[in-house]
Formats: structure tokens, C-alpha cells, sequence
């Protein structure tokens, strides 16, 4: 979604006058706003950096819902090396027998789940976690070795040559592997069209939340996601466009200067990607939920003061939008009194027996302007 010929809507325009970030994205990010999800909030991602939750960040502030941010889907095998930091172990190896070991060489995946390393992945991912908390260990280890060398380089060439860059044989050595935050499965409320509770703003891809992902994303259901939404927005705003259309305010910068603290966004960036992953990652509880909340608070509040003095940058708008998405995401989460699917509380191990979704109002929503329905609802699908 162009992020110019967002602000060019006129009512949107009006709308982001008191909302002005946008327009220094626009400097930053070559005019294009990608709407992709917010995974850099945590320490451990398969994600590419631009996965500070922009997009979601900014539509809460515009007056936009956002709900089920609680269900953030961990891909359980990403490349634990100092050099790799997002390369992705496919699952496919698993399939293809891969085995998981602890430092030890024990197998471990078997007293969890009786499908062992064919379990679903936020199975295998929970008990990747549980123990590498329980030993303290950096990381755990994936082992294909077993395979014939031929069928490994045949089947797995990316992987097989990554890791081969790194030292790393896979057709001889085990793989050291860490669970990482994978997929956003809530986001941005919107309708079938993309369009959001802002008139005039529409939402596509990892930002939105569609409803197609449930409490537990299915890969395929991305592409759903981003195109045929993609689609369907881009067919629903070229129906929609009317009158003249009026070029955004010029971003005034007049009264900030140029940074020379810059430590303070690079310690807070690393110590909210910590507390994410150590107190709302793979398995949470209410007491690490209520630390979460508070000190992510506090960063809020830090980031604010330094956003209001200083030149923007992009590492400072990502830490502005990251901090305001997890604290959403804690807010989800701590209103979610059970387990289901991606999100797992040990204080409530148990799935309630009706499903409903953790939506979230902010200050700016409108009421009279927003998609037609039930506000604590997501909006229903017509044919």
C-alpha cells in the first residue's frame, strides 16, 4: 500500500494533521509504507528489520482498533550463529527426519508431544523454550546427519550452503538452532476490503488482522493475506476515490536538532526485544505480563521525550512504533485468561470454551466514522 497515495485521500489527509510521523516516513522509506508485522519486537526473528510494527502503530494512533495481538507465531528452528541472525532451518528437514537434541545429544521432543518432531510447530517451539530455560542453554541442536549426504545437498541446497558459509556441515554437523518470532498474526482491524475504522486508510498483509489466522496461522494463509486482500483493497479504493486530491503538509522540523544520545535508543531497542522475548514470549504468565507492562511503560515514556527533541531517524520512529505495539501486545495478552493457540499462560493452561477476540480501542477511534458493526467484534464478511 503507497503511503503517499494514502495521505493524498483528502480525508486522510485531514485525519494525519495531528499525526505528522507519516510524512517523515515518507522521506525514510522511499514514499512506500511496507505492511508487514511487528517480530523485531522480539530478541530471536526470522524477520527482516523493517519489522518494527509501523504500520500498526501508526493506524492506533490515527483512531484504528487493533485486535488479537497475543498470537504471535514462533517458527521453532531459526539458525542460532552471530553471523545469521534470521535464517530460517526449514521445517522440511524435520519432515525429512532432522531430530532435535539438547547440548547433551539428548533427544528431548518426545516428552512433550508423542508426535515428536512432527508436531505442530508451536508445540515443538514451547518445548524448545521450556528447555532451553530450564538448562540455561543458548540454543539446542538439529541434527539431518544421518541423512545420505546427496539427499541432503539435493533437498535442502539453501540450507545446506548457508550453513556451509558458516562453518557449519549440516551433512556431518548438528545444526544449533533457537526458536524465533516468525509471523503477527493480529494487527490492524479492518474489513474484507482492507479498509480500517479510518476512513480512507486501508490495511494489507502482517499489519492487518483479517480473521483468516485464528489463534494459530497455517503458512499458506499469508498469501491469502497479502494478495487477494491486496486485491480486493486496491479494487474497493479505485471505486471509492472521489473529488481532488490535496498533497500532504510538508514536515516541519524547524525546532529539533541533531542527536547526540543516540546510546539511548540503541540500549532501549535491546532491552525491549529482551523483556519481550523473556516475559511475553513462547510461554508467559500473569506476574511476567504485569513486569512487561510496566517497564515497557517506562521506555514509552523515554522514547517520547527523546522523539520530542531530537532530528527522526528511522532507528528512532522503529523504537516509537515498536514500543507502542508490545505494550498492545502485553495488553492482549494479559486480557487473555486462557490458552489457546499461539498463546500459551501457565497461570491458564486451559482453553476456554468460547472463542472471542482481544480487541483494543484507542483514544482517537471514532465511533461514527468506523466499520459498521459491533466495536468489540470483529467486522462480519459479506458476500
Amino acid at each position: 500500500m503507497s503511503l503517499r497515495r494514502m495521505l493524498e485521500d483528502p480525508l486522510v489527509n485531514q485525519m494525519m494533521a495531528s499525526h505528522t510521523e507519516c510524512h517523515a516516513l515518507l522521506n525514510l522509506m522511499g514514499g512506500e509504507l511496507v505492511m508487514i508485522g511487528a517480530s523485531k519486537a522480539y530478541r530471536y526473528t526470522t524477520n527482516p528489520d523493517g519489522a518494527s510494527g509501523d504500520g500498526i502503530a501508526i493506524a492506533w494512533r490515527a483512531g484504528c482498533r487493533v485486535a488479537n495481538l497475543e498470537f504471535n507465531q514462533f517458527h521453532p528452528t531459526c539458525l542460532y550463529h552471530p553471523e545469521s541472525r534470521s535464517f530460517l532451518m526449514t521445517e522440511a528437514l524435520r519432515g525429512e527426519g532432522a531430530t532435535l537434541h539438547l547440548p547433551d545429544g539428548q533427544r528431548f521432543i518426545s516428552h512433550f508431544d508423542d508426535r515428536e518432531e512432527l508436531a505442530p510447530r508451536d508445540i515443538v517451539a514451547r518445548a524448545i523454550d521450556f528447555e532451553m530455560k530450564r538448562l540455561g542453554a543458548d540454543c539446542v541442536f538439529l541434527d539431518i546427519s544421518h541423512q545420505p549426504a546427496d539427499l541432503i545437498t539435493r533437498h535442502f541446497p539453501q540450507a545446506y550452503e548457508r550453513c556451509l558459509a558458516l562453518g557449519i556441515d549440516i551433512t556431518r554437523d548438528r545444526i544449533p538452532v533457537v526458536p524465533a518470532a516468525h509471523y503477527t498474526c493480529g494487527g490492524v482491524v479492518v474489513d474484507q476490503y482492507g479498509a480500517s475504522d479510518v476512513p480512507g486508510l486501508y490495511v494489507v498483509g502482517e499489519s492487518a488482522c483479517t480473521g483468516l489466522h485464528g489463534a494459530n496461522r497455517m503458512a499458506s494463509n499469508s498469501l491469502l493475506e497479502c494478495f487477494v486482500y491486496a486485491q480486493s483493497a486496491a479494487q474497493h479504493i479505485a471505486e471509492s476515490i472521489t473529488g481532488e486530491l490535496t498533497p500532504p503538509k510538508t514536515w516541519d522540523d524547524s525546532r529539533v536538532r541533531d542527536s547526540d544520545e543516540e546510546v539511548v535508543i540503541q540500549h532501549n531497542w535491546q532491552e525491549l526485544r529482551r523483556l519481550m522475548w523473556d516475559y511475553v514470549g513462547i510461554v508467559r504468565t500473569s506476574r511476567r505480563l504485569e513486569h512487561a507492562a510496566d517497564r515497557i511503560a517506562l521506555l514509552e515514556k523515554e522514547v517520547l521525550g527523546y522523539y520530542g527533541r531530537f532530528q527522526i531517524t528511522r532507528p528512532l520512529l522503529e523504537m516509537r512504533n515498536l514500543a507502542r505495539v508490545s505494550s498492545l501486545m502485553v495488553q492482549c495478552a494479559a486480557e487473555r485468561r486462557e490458552s489457546r493457540g499461539l498463546h500459551y499462560n501457565s497461570d491458564f493452561p486451559d482453553t476456554a470454551s468460547v472463542a472471542r477476540d482481544s480487541i483494543l480501542i484507542p483514544a482517537h477511534f471514532d465511533p461514527d466514522t468506523a466499520l459498521n458493526g459491533p466495536i468489540d467484534r470483529l467486522p462480519h464478511y459479506h458476500q
